[in-house]
């Protein structure tokens, strides 16, 4: 497995829309495998395709937080949500895109999701809390969304200048 570079925002290809995946093959596996190690080297619970600048409809997560306690990677082939609760639940989200800053972002406490998983095999599953707004995190990643788009404006630009300078001191190094 390899650890895949992270893009910083940014970067055009964060706004732009993933391409479903039409057949799975030994490279998008591979990928998916990628991802979950470059995931849990951030560390994150969760990365898009587009994050790692694969425009595909891929992500994987894994919201397992308790110490001690059996990780629980996922890997989402075609991810989408077939259904949202009307319930709200307010989360502070950060991104591995986005290091080192975060906010609190309202969506959905629960989602049902369908998907293709690594085997081909359709999934459907009910998700909530953290969960839930990982997922739909993630999604938005393939529909070209950041967290931060759901901030006011003032406090989206502060973020995106803190990431201009940052990849700006990064490409001194």
């Amino acid at each position: 497995m390899t650890i895949k570079p992270i893009l910083i925002h940014p970067d055009p290809r964060l706004k732009k829309l993933a391409a479903p995946v039409a057949d799975l093959s030994d490279e998008l596996r591979q990928l998916a495998d990628d991802m979950l190690e470059t995931m849990y080297d951030a560390p994150g619970i969760g990365l898009a395709a587009p994050q790692i600048g694969q425009l595909t409809r891929l992500i994987v997560m894994d919201c397992v937080k308790e110490e001690g306690a059996a990780p629980q990677p996922t890997v989402m082939f075609n991810p989408e949500v077939l259904a949202a609760s009307d319930e709200l639940n307010t989360y502070e989200e950060g991104c591995l895109s986005i290091p080192e800053q975060f906010a609190d972002v309202t969506r959905p406490a629960e989602v049902t999701v369908r998907w293709i998983d690594r085997d081909g095999a359709e999934q459907t599953r009910d998700f909530g809390g953290l969960w839930a707004t990982c997922v739909q995190h993630e999604i938005d990643h393939l529909d070209g969304k950041l967290f931060i788009d759901y901030l006011k404006p003032l406090k989206r630009q502060l973020i995106t200048r803190k990431m201009v300078k940052l990849k700006r001191e990064r490409a001194r190094l």
